[in-house]
């Protein structure tokens, strides 16, 4: 070979190496423009979208990863309908509930798909001056993801009973109920509202508590017991059930089996307390910095929730604290500075961030309301403009609801009704007896604004004592109160319960109250009120077993002489077809059939047991006119449900 067949051959090397290389690197780049896109691809499931993206830090400054970028991805079905703006989230490295990652390049956007075929997508990525918070600032387009489009197929949900997945997402639809897009039923709730500080969860990362365990708790709150555990519901988990970090997780994912395996459907918890009772809740990379999140503490919290959604736990996020939602008036009228407060009960940049992340990584969520805050104080203005920035940044038009002081209802509920705000429910807290006539008003009152609102019960009173633990519990009586004040977990079955259901109210949480075993603060064992969940699922059986149409149903009580609305029989209708009377003490009743003629069977429901519809001394009644129900099959002073139907 003479040296100018060497020279050749090195050349063409040369050129097929750098072709290689060239090749190698395109196709490098365009798997980094391109997402990752994971999740089983089906309706309703999490769909996740993980872009490669600028490298950040969860505490970086300049620019902010959390305020001076925005992310947003159009997801629309290819029939044109329906279409979802998503904002997305900065994601640390992708892992971060494993790797406690604080820093990373990739960015992320989740959809839960409600019809399989074609889904496209439209990926939106600029910075700027908290481009995050204000669309109008200046921006820069982050090549190469912004502008980028793609798409996915989607197959239809395999998924059966309890998990959500099954029904599709929950949805507000202008009437007191909430139905499913999927399956279209309405939807009943009864669940846990204890402990409130449910993710003061020593398996997250970066969570503590700031309060000392043991230390004297403020007038009118539990006493800390530091960092929950969940330890009674480590045997609740199963193999193949989520955890993190290699085990981590078991006691609050197994306590969730739990109150799905007892029939529960939903469960309340803060995603903010600093400052209030608990001091352990916080989604931000510290306490006070909330201009910054925590990643790995968010992928975390993902995790429990999307384990609860398989289980059909409904998510009732409580957003605030009443000690932290504003800037508070003192004794005189005054206002201080409160460093705690998310703007000080403002719409700033705090809580639209805040709204936002939170929205980001829990808005795919098939069934969840935002609550604006427990025992909230802020104006009016506040509210409306925090819950229609809630309307206008969530995708999916989750339920928003206020809850506030027994007292304060009036105030805080009148101005918020109709079309005053883009409110859609109300989570009342009130005496456990003071339930059904609760519940009646803002059923009433949301209807004749023009708007009727989702009415559930979610804290009963008083504040120190909420429902009682089972009887024998820790020894405990199962009585709470004491002399002619003291009510036991029965009182609660029928005037908070069957009041608030009665009242055509959404449903029930129970709150464990601040001097009970197993408190608002300190609950570890769910177990403690074994039997008000077994009370509760009987109740929400009974209407699914017997095809109980509730949404067509109201309130009756006048058709069975409760013309006070008191607590002594509740009646709920549809007129001329089906009446349900509740008697809480047992006896008989009449039913005023009006001009209704025609035969009616009666048959009796057992509260207590549950179980089939049984026979009493009156086996049909006639209209028009008054009826005498008869006497239910046995124990003729216990609660008892008469269901009368026309023929």
């Amino acid at each position: 070979m003479n040296g100018s067949d060497t020279i050749n051959e090195r050349n063409h090397i040369m050129k097929s190496r750098t072709l290689l290389l060239s090749m190698l690197t395109a196709a490098s780049l365009a798997a980094a423009e391109n997402p990752i896109v994971s999740g089983d691809l089906k309706q309703w499931h999490k769909v996740t979208l993980t872009f490669e993206g600028p490298a950040a830090q969860e505490t970086n400054n300049d620019p902010n990863p959390f305020t001076d970028y925005r992310l947003t991805v159009t997801f629309r079905h290819a029939s044109g309908s329906p279409q979802y703006k998503v904002p997305g989230y900065f994601a640390a490295d992708g892992n971060a509930a494993s790797t406690s990652a604080k820093s990373g390049t990739k960015w992320r956007a989740h959809l839960s798909p409600d019809q399989p075929g074609k889904w496209a997508w439209t990926a939106s990525f600029v910075r700027g001056q908290q481009a995050a918070l204000n669309p109008e600032t200046v921006s820069t387009a982050i090549s190469p993801i912004d502008g980028r489009t793609g798409s996915f197929e989607i197959a239809a949900t395999d998924k059966t009973g309890r998990d959500l997945r099954a029904n599709g997402r929950l949805q507000y639809v202008g009437q007191r109920y909430l139905r499913f897009a999927g399956s279209g039923e309405y939807f009943l709730k009864a669940g846990a509202d204890s402990p409130e500080n449910l993710l003061g969860y020593a398996d997250f990362d970066d969570t503590w508590s700031r309060k000392k365990a043991g230390a004297a708790g403020r007038q009118g709150e539990a006493t800390p017991a530091g960092l929950h555990r969940y330890e009674p519901h480590v045997k609740d988990w199963r193999p193949g059930n989520p955890t993190w970090k290699e085990g981590k997780g078991k006691g609050l994912i197994g306590g969730l089996n739990y109150l799905a395996g007892k029939g529960c459907n939903v469960f309340s918890f803060l995603t903010y307390n600093v400052g209030g009772d608990g001091e352990d809740v916080w989604p931000f990379a510290a306490p006070e910095d909330k201009l910054h999140y925590d990643c790995s503490k968010l992928d975390q919290w993902q995790i429990v929730f999307d384990h609860a959604q398989t289980l059909g736990l409904y998510l009732h996020f409580k957003m605030q604290e009443q000690e932290i939602d504003d800037n508070r008036r003192g004794d005189q009228g005054e206002t201080f500075n409160n460093p705690v407060a998310l703007d000080g009960g403002d719409l700033g940049p705090e809580r639209k961030l805040y709204c936002r992340e939170l929205i980001a990584r829990f808005g795919y969520a098939l069934a969840l309301n935002w609550n604006l805050g427990e025992e909230n104080t802020q104006s009016s203005e506040q509210q409306r403009a925090m819950s229609q920035y809630l309307r206008d940044t969530d995708p999916y038009d989750h339920l928003i609801v206020v809850h506030t002081f027994p007292g304060a209802q009036d105030r805080v509920y009148t101005p918020l009704l109709g079309n005053q705000s883009v409110l859609t429910g109300a989570s009342l807290q009130n005496a456990w007896n003071a339930t059904h006539q609760r519940t009646l008003k803002w059923v009433a009152e949301s209807a004749k604004a023009g708007k009727p609102w989702v009415v559930a019960n979610d804290e009963q009173g008083p504040a120190n004592l909420g429902t009682p633990p089972d009887p024998g519990y820790q020894g405990h009586s199962g009585k709470a109160g004491q002399g002619d004040k003291a009510y036991d977990l029965h009182d609660i079955r029928k005037t908070t319960l069957w009041g608030n259901l009665m009242a055509g109210g959404a449903g029930v949480e129970y709150y464990f109250g601040y001097t009970l075993p197993q408190n608002d603060l300190a609950c570890e064992d769910w177990r403690s009120r074994d039997r008000t969940w077994d009370y509760s699922r009987i109740a929400l059986e009974f209407f699914r077993i017997n095809r109980i149409p509730f949404w067509e149903m109201k309130n009756a009580n006048a058709l069975v002489g409760n013309e006070s609305n008191g607590n002594s029989k509740y009646c709920f209708a549809k007129a001329g077809e089906l009446y349900l009377v509740y008697l809480p003490n047992g006896g008989v009743s009449e039913l005023d059939l009006g001009n209704r003629s025609g035969a009616f069977d009666v048959t009796w429901f057992n509260p207590r047991v549950g179980g089939a519809l049984t026979q009493g001394s009156t086996a049909q009644v006639k209209g028009p006119g008054k009826t005498a129900l008869g006497h239910p099959p046995a124990e003729p002073n216990q609660d008892w449900l008469a269901v009368v139907r026309r023929r």
